[in-house]
């Protein structure tokens, strides 16, 4: 039975969020604050704005510091002000996607457009996850041939990507549930090309890229067939003799995921 007046727990679960999101918002509009200034400025008592911060500060989401003072120091300890984290900034909209895509469009320009300019960022896609490809490698190689998929997608999650390993018919399929630059992928679909042709040179066996999350898919979906694993220990050379190949398998991400 409901009472009157009483609020219902979802409803102040998300009026909790609400303002806990209108505090840390507050912070990053201007700057390090005060609980007074937080307070002030939100209408909020002092108590209460204390409750949020502890519950962002929990979340990494802000950190306590100590209050910079200019010109002459006044009696007593510098106020404690409350600051976002790295974690609290990435939490807002800061357009790095329009800035990624921008700078790949300049890419493809400055290369002369058309195919020079597919070839320029082609170039970038794979010189970009080459770069990440070196600890992938290392996860692979460390893993008995069986495990090589699993020890791929828990390399992957550390890099944001939410990856699992299943099995599938004749082989496995490695799932990413979440894809840091999908938008950005969307307009250049040769990041998930380079990426594809990497997955292939670190098992050692052509690949198949079934659905991706850029082109609108739920999950990206890469199946690996069951063979026999090849060693990963030269990337660069396997990487070139099998980037023909997965290219033309990766090209083809209309398919969805079977799962």
């Amino acid at each position: 039975m409901k009472y009157v007046g009483e609020v219902p727990q979802e409803d102040a679960a998300t009026g909790e969020r609400s303002t806990r999101n209108r505090v840390a918002r507050s912070i990053l509009d201007h700057g390090p604050s005060t609980v007074a200034d937080l307070a002030k400025r939100l209408g909020l008592t002092q108590a209460a704005v204390r409750r949020h911060l502890d519950a962002l500060a929990g979340d990494e989401v802000v950190e306590a510091k100590e209050q910079r003072v200019y010109g002459a120091r006044t009696r007593g300890r510098p106020a404690k002000v409350f600051a976002l984290t790295d974690c609290g900034r990435d939490a807002f909209d800061q357009s790095y996607d329009k800035l990624a895509a921008d700078a790949l469009t300049w890419i493809s320009r400055a290369a002369g457009g058309g195919e020079q300019g597919e070839a320029a960022v082609t170039a970038f896609a794979r010189a970009r996850i080459a770069a990440q490809a070196e600890a992938y490698r290392e996860a692979v190689e460390a893993a008995p041939p069986e495990q090589r998929t699993e020890a791929l997608a828990r390399a992957l999650s550390a890099d944001g990507y939410a990856a699992t390993a299943r099995s599938a018919p004749v082989g496995e399929q490695l799932c990413q549930h979440h894809c840091p630059v999908a938008h950005v992928a969307e307009q250049f679909p040769q990041l998930c090309e380079a990426e594809t042709e990497v997955f292939s040179a670190l098992l050692g066996t052509h690949v198949q890229r079934l659905a991706t999350i850029a082109h609108g898919d739920g999950v990206c979906t890469t199946y690996i067939p069951k063979t026999s694993h090849t060693s990963t220990s030269d990337l660069s050379t396997s990487h070139t003799s099998t980037s023909q190949t997965s290219h033309s398998a990766s090209a083809s991400t209309a398919g969805r995921n079977p799962a």
